[in-house]
Formats: C-alpha cells, sequence, structure tokens
C-alpha cells in the first residue's frame, strides 16, 4: 500500500509507529511536490533507514532516484507504485514506449536494495552502482571533474560528481524546480565521511555549482535530526516524531563547509546544529 499526498513541501513526512508491527501506515508515503515531481519514502516501520526518493517525470522518460532499503515487493512495492505514478502521467501526457532510467545518489544497499523489481520492466535502463557504470552511462569521463547532463524530453538534470561518503555518489540538480539531490552527502543527520579529501572536494563543488545556479533548495535520502539543534535520532530508530524538514538550503552546505575546516579531518563523531559529522579513520 501507499499513501498520495500533494502540494510543495508543506508535508509531514510519516516517521515510523511506537510499535512497528502495528503501524497503520502504507509502506510507501508518495508526496507529489508537483504533477511531474515526486517525492517518496520507505516507512520506517519497514526498514529504519526510510529512506527518501525521487520519481522525476520528463516528456520522454522518467528518472527514479535510488530504490530503497528493501527488496522484497511484497513490503515494499516500489515497482508497482512507480508504475502507478508512471501510468498517471502518460494519462495526461500521452507518449508511446516511454522510458524509465533508475539512477542511484550513490551505491549503498539502503538506497538500491530494490533494483531487482525493475530487471524486466520494459523500455527501462537501470544503472550500475559502481563508478564505471556511472561515468559511462552520464558521460563523466573525468571523474571526480566535469559536470554532465541528463535530458528527460524537456527537463533537464546536471549530474555532479559526489565522492567521499562513497566513491560513485553523485549529486542531481533538476533545472525545472531548482531542486539539488544531495544522496546523503548532506541531509538532517549522520553524515558519513569515509574519504575526506573527497568529501571537502564534493562540498566545495557543490557551493560553487549553488553559486552559478538557482538552486531552491537540497534535498538528502533521510532525516534523523530532531527539532533541537545538535539532537539525533540513534542509528536504528524507527519511531522519530519530532522530526525537522526534510529540506535544507545553501547555508546548510556553508555550514557543512564550515564543519570540515574545523574537524580538520579528526575522526570521531562532531556534533553540529543540524547534523553529525563522523569521520572515519
Amino acid at each position: 500500500m501507499r499513501q498520495r499526498q500533494r502540494g510543495g513541501l508543506d508535508v509531514r513526512w510519516h516517521a515510523g509507529w511506537p510499535s512497528a508491527k502495528h503501524d497503520p501506515a502504507p509502506d510507501i508515503q508518495v508526496h507529489v511536490y508537483d504533477e511531474s515531481t515526486l517525492i517518496l519514502r520507505q516507512n520506517m516501520s519497514v526498514h529504519f533507514e526510510a529512506p527518501f526518493l525521487f520519481l522525476l517525470l520528463g516528456e520522454r522518460r522518467a528518472l527514479l532516484l535510488d530504490t530503497g532499503a528493501t527488496a522484497d515487493p511484497a513490503h515494499f512495492p516500489l515497482r508497482r507504485v512507480v508504475d502507478e505514478e508512471v501510468a498517471r502521467w502518460l494519462e495526461l501526457h500521452p507518449c508511446p514506449s516511454y522510458g524509465l532510467v533508475v539512477a542511484h545518489t550513490h551505491g549503498h544497499r539502503d538506497h538500491t536494495a530494490a533494483d531487482g523489481q525493475f530487471a524486466d520492466r520494459p523500455h527501462t535502463v537501470t544503472v550500475g552502482r559502481g563508478l564505471g557504470a556511472v561515468t559511462s552511462f552520464f558521460g563523466l569521463p573525468r571523474w571526480p571533474e566535469g559536470v554532465a547532463s541528463l535530458d528527460l524530453g524537456g527537463r533537464v538534470l546536471d549530474v555532479i560528481p559526489g565522492p567521499g561518503h562513497e566513491p560513485a555518489a553523485a549529486v542531481f540538480h533538476d533545472r525545472r524546480t531548482g531542486m539539488l539531490f544531495t544522496g546523503d552527502t548532506l541531509y538532517p543527520g549522520h553524515l558519513y565521511v569515509q574519504d575526506v579529501a573527497a568529501y571537502t572536494a564534493t562540498v566545495d563543488r557543490l557551493l560553487a555549482f549553488c553559486e552559478r545556479h538557482p538552486v531552491t533548495q537540497l534535498l538528502g535520502c533521510h532525516i534523523e535530526m530532531t527539532t533541537t539543534p545538535g539532537d539525533d535520532y540513534p542509528r536504528g530508530t524507527t519511531h522519530q516524531p519530532d522530526e525537522p524538514p526534510l529540506e535544507m538550503n545553501p547555508g546548510h552546505l556553508r555550514a557543512l563547509r564550515r564543519a570540515l575546516t574545523e574537524t580538520a579531518g579528526r575522526p570521531g563523531t562532531h556534533r553540529y546544529a543540524d547534523f553529525l559529522l563522523h569521520i572515519e579513520e
């Protein structure tokens, strides 16, 4: 089951239930930002990671960013939900052989688990999780330098290399809405830095991009903070009744850059108002 809501970013995200097995909410919450921009959240009672996914619809094809943390369609019916939303779009915007690109903000399991649900779907391309597959599909031969573009038909996205949390991470900018999809690079929660130099370069790259392009908000893939500055929900939490909004802004990106300067690559957990920075050994 899924729940469909409508309108901008004025939305209350479902954040689990005191008893996961008694959670009355659907497995997938679907929020319609506008008719061609959908934000999905996996129910925290299905998987504690509760990742956000994004479905962007163009004239010739759609882009699904990430496939969530659960493979089994009986518990996480992602393909069915995507197919229903694409069908609804095509009723108003007919297009023969309408395509779907399944891509990822990065290759960790909680963002790629349901890839297999799309394996036999017609007119569908699933981009591989490895660095070679990402650079080849998007056309980024000088990775991590350069910016690629993906045309969905009347809707173009910029694809920005984003390693540091994970080697093949990418950030996507939607020119239509101005949204910057930052994956696990930045969101209100636990930011895990695998490669400090690469991560810092990614943050600098995104800051430079924001200076040159209209960016309305930054949307990451999780919420793990509370509304109290600096207070977080521990990893594995399955009920988060006091969540802040998902959306962030370039100011948060600047705060992250300052945090990287202050911590100077020191391993450990560093707590800030809107995120925790975890720097690996």
